[in-house]
């Protein structure tokens, strides 16, 4: 969905929470703490432009974010937008599943999220 020279934005093929997106350092560094200063301020920069637009385009009632790494010692983040009727909440969305999800994406969110994406972290540089 977007990318700089040091990390990319991806929408994750998740029907249960639609909007799920991975921000993903691109060099191999296992944790926040192996990243210079500048390296760690740049990857939160684009870790909240992320859930700054999912808000704004979603609405949803709450915003995960997550860093775990533990099955791919990788930096990533995950940015999960979750709605109380969302098939885990208020578990996490890898917890026990409650229901079934009522949600799906607008028609023409990739390009709305791809648009948004570029414009503001664009102009955040």
């Amino acid at each position: 969905m977007w990318r700089d020279m040091l990390c990319r934005v991806v929408l994750v093929n998740d029907p249960e929470h639609p909007g799920f997106c991975r921000v993903i350092w691109d060099k191999h560094n296992r944790e926040m703490t192996d990243l210079a200063e500048l390296e760690r301020q740049h990857m939160l920069r684009v870790v909240c432009a992320v859930e700054k637009v999912l808000r704004d385009l979603l609405i949803p009632d709450k915003i995960n974010l997550a860093s775990l790494g533990n099955v791919t010692p990788h930096v990533h983040w995950h940015v999960i937008p979750r709605y109380q009727d969302d098939p885990h909440f208020p578990n996490p969305v890898w917890g026990q599943k409650l229901r079934s999800t009522p949600h799906a994406l607008p028609r023409d969110f990739k390009a709305k999220l791809q648009a948004s994406l570029q414009m503001t972290l664009n102009l955040q540089k």
